[in-house]
């Protein structure tokens, strides 16, 4: 009688607590300001977003990491069954058990993850997009959507809301999405108002890095409107034109950051310091672009620790009265 072989024992995973404190060790590892922000939070809710965090990083370095160059269509596709296992509460590596645990306690939507997935399949194939409609889109993929996962796990004050429709709809968020002036509707849609801004933060401190990569966020039409060219932006020129193409994409920034405030005093009180924090310290540094003079090619633009925590007490004040 033929013997089939044994298949091979199941790796077991690591305990709940050490897979919290792997996503806390990388969250402090890589994005430092975040990272200050979620220790203002309860231990809870501060363990569930560091778990977030780790799988949105995990899922953006498939496309800007160490091993990018091997990342294809089928890649991501994988990765999107991954995540399909862990909401089915069946994690497949140590850092999954974070996760799942995070979703059973904190239970959320699969819809935005999934949408994370498509806007680093949107890197794959796209160095370019010529209108601001078309970045925006890819803006809620990979920013927008943080900001409904951490909703989520922030929750809302309820005794906030006078009648029972007042409660915020994920859908609110879905239906404005890719309309730039429709961010007033529910936190939701503020939470997204909050994560695009903050991916056009990056966009305007990584302009240098992103054009070393080959790639180009700044809307083509908005180039050509300063009647500045790529090659100018591949040479890291820095005149008249680009000074005023800067002044209006900060300006945008910060109407999305503006519009990300209205949603803060929905939200539970303990977590409205940390995300005013947050809020605060990545627009300052597009007063930091200001201060260098729209240099980002040679200056990088970033905020001191000292500055951080001087802006702790306006964030507090604004927590408690707005």
């Amino acid at each position: 009688m033929l013997q089939l072989p044994e298949s091979p024992p199941m790796r077991t995973l690591t305990s709940l607590e050490d897979a919290y404190e792997r996503c806390r060790q990388l969250t402090a590892k890589y994005s430092t300001t975040f990272y200050l922000g979620t220790l203002l939070m309860p231990i809870a809710k501060r363990r569930a977003i560091w778990a977030i965090y780790v799988w949105c990083r995990r899922t953006d370095e498939l496309v800007d990491g160490p091993g990018a160059n091997l990342t294809t269509h089928e890649t991501l596709e994988e990765w999107e069954r991954h995540l399909e296992s862990v909401f089915a509460g069946h994690p497949l590596d140590d850092l999954d058990v974070a996760l799942v645990d995070t979703l059973q306690r904190f239970p959320m939507e699969i819809q935005p993850f999934r949408d994370m997935i498509a806007g680093q399949c949107m890197d794959l194939y796209r160095s370019r997009y010529e209108t601001f409609e078309e970045l925006n889109l890819y803006c809620y993929r990979v920013a927008g959507t943080v900001g409904l996962m951490s909703t989520a796990v922030m929750g809302f004050d309820t005794t906030t809301s006078s009648a029972p429709w007042d409660v915020p709809r994920l859908q609110d968020a879905h239906e404005a999405k890719d309309n730039e002036d429709r961010f007033v509707c529910s936190p939701y849609t503020e939470a997204v108002a909050l994560g695009i801004a903050n991916q056009l933060t990056n966009i305007l401190r990584d302009v240098g890095e992103d054009a070393r990569r080959g790639r180009i966020y700044i809307p083509l039409e908005e180039l050509a409107l300063f009647n500045y060219t790529e090659q100018d932006l591949m040479n890291g020129v820095v005149d008249d034109r680009w000074r005023g193409l800067m002044k209006f994409q900060i300006q945008r920034a910060r109407k999305y950051y503006n519009s990300a405030t209205t949603g803060i005093r929905a939200l539970s009180q303990d977590a409205r310091l940390p995300v005013w924090a947050a809020l605060m310290h990545y627009s300052q540094i597009l007063n930091v672009i200001e201060q260098n003079r729209y240099d980002v090619f040679r200056q990088r633009a970033y905020v001191s620790n000292a500055r951080k925590l001087l802006s702790l007490p306006v964030a507090l004040l604004r927590a408690q009265v707005l």
